[in-house]
């Protein structure tokens, strides 16, 4: 099993504004002008938190992002409004124990189901694009706890306006 984070961030770290919106992401650019797909085919399984599948349920066909997936939302509603979504209330860190070991998961969004994987040791990958945006103040990535984490870098990629950080756990 391998476990990513993927995702993009602000120069200055923030995945949102503090009001948690993402209006600067979508006015820098599109998937399409990333390494997106190929990075997609890769994955088994999505995890993401309710704040994250409230942002991508505003797209209009949803399904069509992650179609080939298992698809869990972590969450204390017992219902989602998609199909092909499946809602979790659990320890993320003890659900993604139980997985498969020969899946790929991709940790979507927000550092609330980042920073209790990080702290256990169990991300192998990140993958980070930086939009040429700086909000001052917003939603960060990292807020695990202060411990050294290391990570050896294995690529670096131009997409349009982003630049693609990749890096591997040492």
């Amino acid at each position: 099993m391998s476990i990513y984070f993927y995702g993009c961030i602000t120069m200055d770290g923030y995945l949102a504004d503090k009001a948690h919106n993402l209006d600067w992401l979508y006015q820098t650019g599109t998937t399409t002008e990333t390494g997106y797909e190929e990075f997609y085919k890769k994955m088994d399984i999505t995890i993401m938190g309710k704040r994250t599948f409230n942002e991508i349920e505003k797209a209009e066909n949803i399904w069509d992002f992650y179609p080939t997936t298992q698809n869990y939302v972590f969450t204390h509603a017992s219902d989602l409004s998609q199909n092909g979504f499946i809602s979790i209330n659990a320890d993320v860190v003890e659900f993604v124990k139980q997985m498969d070991k020969d899946k790929n998961i991709w940790i979507i969004g927000g550092n609330t189901i980042l920073r209790p994987l990080l702290n256990n040791n169990m991300v192998d990958h990140i993958i980070m694009q930086v939009a040429p945006v700086l909000l001052g103040t917003g939603i960060p990535l990292f807020t695990q706890k202060e411990e050294l984490k290391r990570f050896r870098l294995k690529s670096v990629k131009k997409y349009g306006q982003f630049a693609e950080l990749v890096y591997e756990k040492v």
